[in-house]
């Protein structure tokens, strides 16, 4: 059993640092730990690594994917990274940026709805289901009258920054445990 990891981001050095960018920052730091290259995909937009998480003798399959588009054209990569590896929509854990939960608060589930996010809009879109697991990276919302959409494309503050590697970290041994030991023990560990 395999299962795809996809961060969810924008291209470019113009969205490199900001808050929608953490569910393909929080990938590129769970591919650095296991030093894994992302490569350009034969047959998918999408930077992907193979390899395996978890203690030796029970390790799990796991493919890393950042599709290389803008957000809300994100469903196609995925879907063709899917295909590729032959794996069901049930095996896709999704990462992404949550702006209903504060600032470095991780939440795992499975299924549910898009809340707006156009990047899990176009990925039901492309796969048929919302049912796929999904870890929910918290960003906050924006203080005074800033727009959410402004928001979650501006920079980190400072203070974010500083906590940044902390909370990466912790959102990678969040996706190595629902990755080997399921949804039930991983929520009771990391849902704060």
């Amino acid at each position: 059993m395999t299962f795809v990891i996809a961060g969810l981001g924008n291209p470019g050095p113009a969205y490199a640092g900001t808050r929608h960018n953490i569910g393909a920052m929080a990938v590129a730091e769970l591919a650095s730990q296991l030093s894994v290259k992302l490569s350009r995909h034969k047959k998918a937009f999408a930077g992907v690594g193979e390899s395996h998480i978890g203690i030796p003798g029970s390790q799990q399959s796991v493919v890393l994917a950042i599709p290389l588009c803008y957000m809300n054209e994100s469903g196609g990569p995925i879907k063709s990274v899917l295909d590729f590896y032959d794996v069901p929509p049930e095996n896709l854990i999704v990462v992404h940026d949550e702006l209903d939960i504060d600032f470095s608060t991780i939440r795992l589930k499975f299924g549910g709805g898009d809340n707006g996010h156009n990047g899990l809009k176009s990925i039901k879109k492309s796969i048929g289901t919302g049912d796929y697991h999904r870890a929910r990276l918290g960003i906050g919302r924006p203080l005074g009258r800033q727009a959410p959409a402004d928001f979650v494309l501006s920079p980190f503050s400072s203070s974010e920054r500083k906590e940044l590697p902390e909370f990466l970290g912790r959102a990678c041994d969040a996706l190595e445990s629902l990755a080997t030991d399921g949804l039930e023990r991983s929520q009771s560990k990391f849902n704060s």
